[in-house]
C-alpha cells in the first residue's frame, strides 16, 4: 500500500494527542510540552475533526480513551518510538543530563541556591528543574530524581533520608528592635508582630500557629494580624523582607539563620510526622544522575557515595 502523506493527521496534533492519553489530561499533557491547556484540547479536537470519530471520553475527573482512541494510541505510541530511535542514531551527541523534581519551597530555599556549586563540580552535566507542589510520577513524568517531603512510613522502598523536618518561629533583622533583652517571644512581642502562616491544599497541622504557640503560653490571637501564602518560599520572603513572623524549617533556612537573614526566636522543635527524602527514577545507574545522587547527598551530610 502506497504511503500518502497527505491524508495524515499534523504531527503537532498526534503529540498533542499522545501526551493527553499517556496523563489521562490535558493539563498534565500541556505541561509536558509547554503549551497550554487550551491549546492541547484545540490539538484534540482538530485531529478528531480530521478523522471523524471521538478520541476520548471526556469527564470532570479525567479523559479515557475511546475504542478509536485506543486504536490511534498504540499505533502512535509505535510510531513515535521508532522515530525516537532513528533520531537518537543520527542526532549528533547530547551533553548528558537529568531531571529532578521536587517541591517549589525547597527549590526556591534550598536546592536553587546550591545549583551552581554542582555546575562547579560537574560543568558537562544538563540539570533540568522541575518545581511543583504535586508528588510526580517519576515513570510517567519521565523525572530521575524526586524529592519529596513525606512521612517516614510513606517513603518508597529504596528512597534515601535526606533530612529531618524541624521549625521554629524566625523573623528578618528589621524586627530585632522589637524584641525583649532575652530575644526570645513573649506577649507583648507577638502583640507588635504579623503572623505569616503557611497553608495550602495539603493539611500540615504542624504549621498551625496556635499549635506552636500553646506551649510557650501564647496565643496566635495575641497576634497583630496575620498574612497567609500557599507557597512557602513566599513565607521565608516575607519573614526576611521584616513583615512578620513565619515558623521557619529549619533545614531549609540554616543558612539564613548562619548569616543574619533571619533572627531564631526560639530552639526548633523536631516534626516526627514529615522528613526529606530522594527517589531514584529508572536511570539512576546511570553517570549524570549518579553524579548529582552523591552530590546531594554529599550536601546534606551524608557521607560520599553512600546510597
Amino acid at each position: 500500500m502506497s504511503l500518502d502523506l497527505r491524508r495524515l493527521p499534523s504531527l503537532d496534533h498526534l503529540k498533542g494527542f499522545v501526551a493527553a492519553a499517556r496523563h489521562s489530561s490535558f493539563t498534565k499533557a500541556g505541561e509536558a510540552l509547554f503549551l497550554s491547556q487550551s491549546a492541547i484540547s484545540r490539538q484534540v479536537q482538530a485531529l478528531e475533526a480530521q478523522l471523524g470519530a471521538p478520541l476520548f471520553r471526556r469527564s470532570t475527573r479525567q479523559l479515557a480513551l475511546t475504542p478509536q482512541g485506543e486504536i490511534l494510541y498504540r499505533a502512535a505510541r509505535a510510531a513515535f518510538a521508532g522515530l525516537a530511535e532513528a533520531v537518537e542514531q543520527i542526532a549528533a551527541p547530547r551533553r548528558p543530563g537529568l531531571t529532578v523534581s521536587t517541591s517549589i519551597g525547597f527549590a526556591a530555599l534550598w536546592l536553587v541556591p546550591r545549583l551552581s556549586l554542582f555546575q562547579e563540580e560537574h560543568p558537562e552535566i544538563d540539570v533540568r528543574l522541575s518545581a511543583e507542589n504535586r508528588a510526580v510520577d517519576l515513570v510517567v513524568d519521565d523525572v530521575d530524581l524526586a524529592i519529596r517531603y513525606c512521612a517516614p512510613g510513606d517513603a518508597p522502598d529504596g528512597s534515601a533520608k535526606l533530612f529531618d523536618e524541624a521549625l521554629l518561629p524566625v523573623i528578618g533583622p528589621a524586627l530585632r528592635p522589637l524584641l525583649p533583652p532575652t530575644g526570645g517571644l513573649d506577649g507583648a512581642t507577638l502583640g507588635q508582630l504579623t503572623l505569616l502562616a503557611f497553608t495550602d491544599a495539603t493539611a500540615h497541622p504542624w504549621f498551625d500557629w496556635n499549635a506552636w504557640l500553646k506551649p510557650l503560653g501564647l496565643d496566635a490571637g495575641q497576634a497583630r494580624g496575620r498574612l497567609q501564602f500557599n507557597h512557602y518560599d513566599q513565607c521565608i520572603a516575607a519573614a526576611q523582607a521584616g513583615q512578620g513572623i513565619a515558623l521557619g524549617r529549619e533545614p531549609l533556612i540554616r543558612e539564613q539563620l548562619a548569616d543574619g537573614r533571619l533572627l531564631a526566636l526560639a530552639p526548633a522543635r523536631p516534626v516526627p510526622q514529615r522528613a526529606y527524602y530522594l527517589l531514584r527514577g529508572a536511570r539512576a545507574g546511570q553517570p549524570a544522575v549518579a553524579a548529582f545522587t552523591d552530590w546531594l547527598l554529599r550536601q546534606t551530610g551524608r557521607p560520599a557515595g553512600q546510597q
